[in-house]
């Protein structure tokens, strides 16, 4: 309505999300595309194309050397999936690229126009994923006999600008060292979810982190592996767990971003 008591009102369709724009929140907030969001921050950080191409390069190596080492098979639990009359065996990512090369990123077009800097080469790919975890107190585990993987130590969410939601990490990471009195320093692996490299760059650099940090998906990421929504959160969470027990490590850190504006962190310890 336009006035207190008028009685011309108009109904947003919002079912399907952005497919139907609520015309209040276009004019408050924007609407822009998951893409668009990670450009926007790409100007505002100064994220050159080159760095973000060299970004995806290096998330793709590095899936490509995890799975070649078996780390990534120890988070698999093979699905059979029917093929016509037959059927196969699904036991690893087909997602990853670990073949592409710099000069290959540096030839693809950009997403949003020729002075965009966002690709199909430096985003994260859309693919169907599932992740499972089993969140469980002491008394819990110790009644079925489980053994856990890690400890959670805390947790935080923030809200950012819609335009820039993939800057949520930062506040998040933020809160949640505030909260349990811990610095970057004490965690041993960080875990960053990479919807665009020019995302995750731009939390990096936010928090003072070298784009190339070995401690900072070092498994690579969802630009090689894929962005499966629903299942990326809890993939970070898993990939950290498993990583503190295969290198005996202490302390993980897992954050991502959120659309709409929202970041989440999650500290964990091994257990």
């Amino acid at each position: 309505a336009d006035t207190a008591f008028g009685r011309e009102q108009e109904l947003e369709d919002s079912t399907l999300g952005w497919r139907f724009i609520n015309s209040a929140m276009q004019a408050r907030y924007g609407v822009d595309s998951m893409t668009q969001t990670a450009d926007n921050l790409a100007r505002e950080h100064g994220i050159s194309r080159a760095f973000q191409d060299a970004y995806a390069w290096r998330s793709q190596q590095r899936t490509a050397h995890a799975q070649a080492q078996g780390w990534l098979a120890e988070e698999i639990t093979p699905v059979r999936v029917a093929q016509g009359m037959e059927s196969i065996t699904v036991s690893e990512d087909e997602h990853p690229r670990p073949d592409v090369t710099p000069a290959q990123l540096a030839k693809l077009k950009p997403l949003l126009g020729a002075d965009s800097s966002i690709t199909a080469g430096n985003a994260s790919g859309l693919n169907d994923g599932a992740c499972a975890l089993l969140l469980g107190s002491a008394a819990a585990l110790h009644t079925h006999g489980l053994q856990p993987l890690a400890r959670v130590i805390g947790m935080a969410a923030a809200g950012v600008a819609p335009r820039v939601m993939g800057i949520g990490p930062v506040s998040a990471i933020h809160r949640l060292l505030a909260r349990t009195g811990l610095r970057l320093g004490d965690f041993d692996r960080i875990e960053i979810n990479e919807a665009f490299a020019a995302q995750v760059l731009a939390c990096t650099r936010s928090l003072g982190l070298a784009d190339d940090a070995e401690h900072i998906n070092g498994n690579g990421g969802a630009i090689a592996l894929g962005h499966p929504l629903g299942a990326s959160g809890a993939r970070l969470v898993m990939t950290a767990a498993y990583a503190l027990r295969r290198q005996q490590q202490s302390r993980a850190l897992v954050s991502l971003c959120v659309g709409v504006g929202q970041g989440v962190a999650l500290a964990i310890e091994r257990a």
